[in-house]
């Protein structure tokens, strides 16, 4: 089993950037890929990047992509320290949510998005 804590997040002002964290730990060597979620209240989770842990091949989401405004979303890991990072820039309200690292642990689960462990979640705000 993997178990993930997140760190991170937290008040932050509009059009700046935020950097979370996610350490994973336990059983490591079993992870395929892992994911940056986000939900904010009365809204459905939306998906924000995953990333192959051992080929670091990376997707995003359709609120971080797309045109040259959107894309400002980096999701990256370090397997040294079993740590994954999403760093977000010009931050706008909408990005208010509280933000979910998860982690796949074979390629099945990983493509059809389901994870196999979640971290507790990180809150983030962006303020005027």
């Amino acid at each position: 089993q993997v178990r993930l804590q997140q760190s991170g997040g937290g008040l932050v002002q509009f059009g700046g950037s935020l950097r979370v964290s996610c350490v994973a730990s336990g059983r490591t060597d079993t992870l395929y890929g892992m994911a940056w979620f986000r939900q904010s209240p009365g809204k459905e989770r939306e998906f924000i990047a995953t990333i192959t842990w051992n080929g670091g091949g990376t997707w995003y989401g359709d609120p971080v992509k797309g045109d040259p405004a959107k894309g400002r979303a980096v999701i990256s890991r370090d397997k040294a320290t079993n740590t994954l990072y999403l760093r977000m820039d010009n931050l706008e309200h909408q990005d208010t949510a509280t933000y979910y690292c998860a982690a796949a642990t074979s390629a099945e689960n990983y493509f059809s998005r389901h994870y196999d462990s979640w971290g507790q979640g990180t809150q983030v705000t962006v303020s005027s």
